[in-house]
């Protein structure tokens, strides 16, 4: 028996790099059934001063890329790569950028019921594929249904305040560790791999650390 080994990442389900990243690893984690990973999910918010209410995403785009030439450019090569992953992302129908504040929260929620990961990969098809606003409460209370939760518990939690001041506190200990895009993923809490990294990359990695890791079976 292998070792479990901590896989830590750092996230934001309107990232659409952490998308591509999550889909690549998902890839090389069914290909290797043995691999040794623990994985959590972890709040970074890519727009911590985004409003509550969200923007519209062309507004909010344009004025991040330098109008709408910058905008296209720099989404070019996330159209590429998704394509590559196969995933087909949505992007002429989402129309608003949300606050992930909340979003953060439902994964930090579900993290508690070991429902984590099912949170993460919701709202990425939430968002990306069917271009739903996942700022909203009845929204996420939605997707929490969808996996398993019990949304009026979760819509009520969204309510209130709770575990803002903590979702915020670890974002910001993220970036004060170094972290400065996402998805960075953290391997055994000492191996940072940034970016999203394609499924061979994953696969090196589960080999050396089936074969090399503590409890792994030496001839």
């Amino acid at each position: 028996m292998t070792t479990p080994i901590k896989l830590d990442i750092m996230s934001d389900p309107i990232c659409p790099w952490c998308y591509i990243g999550k889909t690549h690893l998902d890839k090389a984690l069914a290909d290797h059934p043995e691999h040794p990973f623990q994985i959590e999910w972890h709040p970074f918010q890519l727009n911590p001063e985004m409003p509550a209410e969200g923007m519209d995403r062309r507004a909010y785009l344009e004025g991040k890329f330098g109008g709408k030439e910058g905008a296209v450019r720099a989404y070019a090569p996330v159209v590429e790569h998704a394509e590559a992953a196969g995933l087909t992302i949505d992007f002429e129908g989402m129309q608003r950028t949300p606050n992930t504040l909340d979003a953060h929260r439902l994964i930090h929620w579900a993290g508690i019921e070991n429902r984590q990961t099912a949170a993460v990969e919701a709202l990425f098809q939430a968002y990306f594929v069917e271009a739903r606003d996942i700022g909203d409460h009845d929204v996420l209370a939605d997707i929490a249904d969808g996996i398993g939760m019990d949304a009026a518990v979760v819509r009520k939690l969204l309510q209130s305040d709770a575990d803002a001041a903590d979702i915020r506190a670890r974002d910001a200990h993220s970036r004060e560790m170094g972290v400065t895009s996402v998805p960075t993923f953290i391997v055994a809490g000492q191996h940072a791999v940034p970016g999203a990294q394609p499924p061979e990359l994953w696969a090196k990695v589960i080999q050396e650390l089936t074969m090399d890791g503590p409890g792994a079976a030496h001839a």
